[in-house]
């Protein structure tokens, strides 16, 4: 567990975000990741734009998914992981009230299934699937690596498909879009079976929990991943780390998560490919 100087990070790293151009890059937008005869297969909110390095094979993918506390929001492709050479899946899924949390869990789980079984034909490697998130994006990763259920509904097993769970000052507690649906204030904390701690694991895969200043998140969001963080080690989790940048606010701590996540997915392909 680590608190790091968020501005001293980023600078550290700038030399990472030279912006890939478009000529760099292949891109394929509104992208339906249901498959052929799902109902929901026509439904303009189960996109995703993937952009992958030009000419390159066996790239590694992030699977991004957006905050807005799954009431809102809009797919993106972060620019400074695609500087890092990755592949980038940016998701766009239904949102509460028209759906419930579990639908949003449900889309999450289908994308990330696209990827695991399409990416190859782009040129990436499907065994170097990274899911990563902001806020709502980073509850939503959270449970798909560790909550079995959903990704089980799509024939993967996260403890194979996927190489490590990145999320983004995201919530460890039942999210409170969910505790809402329930009728509880968003105050009261929850811990049920829609919550990431309900599901702490040893065997799950490698996650990199991400925060911004103790004192400037969203609702005691550090100290929930604090108590992740710990609970997991106590589960004997073997490869969890905590980082918290100093300075950044919830709204503005992926401009720090960024260099600390592209470095963290290198070393986790580094070690992969040299366990093959």
């Amino acid at each position: 567990m680590k608190r790091l100087l968020g501005c001293w990070v980023s600078a550290l790293l700038l030399p990472l975000f030279c912006v890939a151009q478009p000529e760099e890059c292949r891109t394929v937008r509104d992208v339906p990741y249901r498959e052929a005869g799902d109902s929901l297969r026509d439904d303009p909110m189960c996109r995703l734009d993937l952009v992958c390095p030009a000419g390159a094979e066996g790239f590694p993918t992030v699977v991004w998914f957006h905050g807005g506390g799954l009431t809102g929001g809009r797919r993106e492709i972060p620019e400074e992981l695609l500087a890092g050479g990755f592949a980038v899946a940016g998701v766009e899924y239904r949102l509460s009230p028209q759906t419930p949390v579990a639908g949003c869990l449900e889309d999450a789980a289908a994308a990330v299934a696209w990827v695991v079984r399409h990416i190859a034909s782009y040129g990436g490697d499907p065994e170097l699937i990274f899911l990563a998130g902001h806020s709502a994006g980073g509850y939503l990763v959270s449970m798909l690596g560790l909550d079995k259920r959903w990704l089980a509904a799509q024939g993967l097993d996260p403890d194979r498909a996927v190489a490590a769970v990145i999320p983004y000052s995201g919530q460890a507690v039942t999210h409170f879009t969910r505790r809402a649906e329930l009728g509880m204030p968003a105050g009261q904390p929850l811990v049920d079976d829609m919550a990431p701690l309900f599901h702490v694991r040893a065997d799950a895969p490698p996650m990199l929990l991400l925060s911004g200043d103790r004192e400037l998140e969203m609702l005691g969001r550090y100290e929930e991943n604090t108590y992740f963080w710990r609970m997991l080690r106590i589960a004997g989790h073997p490869d969890v780390r905590l980082l918290e940048f100093d300075g950044y606010d919830h709204g503005n701590m992926p401009q720090a998560g960024h260099p600390a996540a592209v470095r963290y997915i290198r070393g986790r392909c580094d070690k992969i490919r040299n366990g093959r």
